[in-house]
C-alpha cells in the first residue's frame, strides 16, 4: 500500500463511518424503535410490567421469533411473568427465578398473579382477612404457591389461592412492584 494513503487512512476512517450511517436504509434505523424506549414498549405500554401465561404449556424462547431456541418450557398457567422488553409481536420476560427469554403475545394475559415469597423455600405464608398483621388467618400459603392478584393497596395485597381470599403483605409476593396500587 502506498505511503500515502496510509497516512492518509486515519484521518479518511471518520468519513467513511459517517458515510456508511448516513447510507444506512431506513427501515433499519426504524427497527430499532421497535423495542420501544426504557418508559413504554411498542405497544404504548409501561416497560416494565406484570403479565401472566395464558396457558399451560408455554415456551420461552432466545430470542424474537420460532426460529431460536427454547431455553424454557412453562406448564402452569397463571404463572406472573416480567415483561422488561418488545419486539414486534415478542415480549421479552424474566420469571420468579431471574431466567429471561421470550414469549409471543398471544400467549400473554394481563391478568395479574403472583407468586408466594419463592426466595423462601418451605415457609408457610399467612393470608389474613384482614390487612393487619394481627387479623385471624384464613389460611396457610407454601411459597412458591401462585394465586390472582385481585388489588393492591401499596402495602397489602387481596389474593386468592385455591378459594381462599384474603390479605397478604405485598412485600411476600413476586408478581407485583413495591408500593404498587393495583385496582379490582
Amino acid at each position: 500500500m502506498n505511503r500515502q494513503i496510509r497516512a492518509a487512512l486515519p484521518l479518511l476512517a471518520p468519513i467513511f463511518i459517517w458515510v456508511f450511517i448516513l447510507c444506512l436504509p431506513a427501515g433499519q434505523v426504524r427497527a430499532q424503535d421497535i423495542t420501544g424506549s426504557i418508559e413504554t414498549g411498542a405497544s404504548g405500554l409501561p416497560l416494565p410490567r406484570f403479565a401472566s401465561l395464558k396457558s399451560s404449556r408455554i415456551n420461552m424462547r432466545a430470542g424474537p421469533g420460532r426460529d431460536y431456541r427454547v431455553e424454557w418450557n412453562y406448564r402452569k398457567a397463571g404463572l406472573p411473568m416480567e415483561i422488561i422488553q418488545e419486539y414486534d409481536n415478542w415480549r421479552k420476560v424474566r420469571d420468579a427465578s431471574g431466567d429471561e427469554g421470550w414469549i409471543h403475545v398471544s400467549l400473554l394475559t394481563g391478568k395479574r398473579t403472583g407468586v408466594a415469597a419463592p426466595w423462601q423455600k418451605d415457609a408457610l405464608l399467612p393470608l389474613r382477612k384482614r390487612p393487619t398483621p394481627d387479623a385471624p388467618l384464613i389460611a396457610q400459603v407454601e411459597a412458591g404457591a401462585v394465586g390472582e392478584v385481585i388489588s393492591c393497596d401499596g402495602q397489602w395485597c387481596v389474593v386468592d389461592y385455591d378459594d381462599h381470599e384474603g390479605y397478604m403483605r405485598q412485600a411476600q409476593l413476586w408478581g407485583v412492584y413495591p408500593s404498587e396500587q393495583i385496582r379490582d
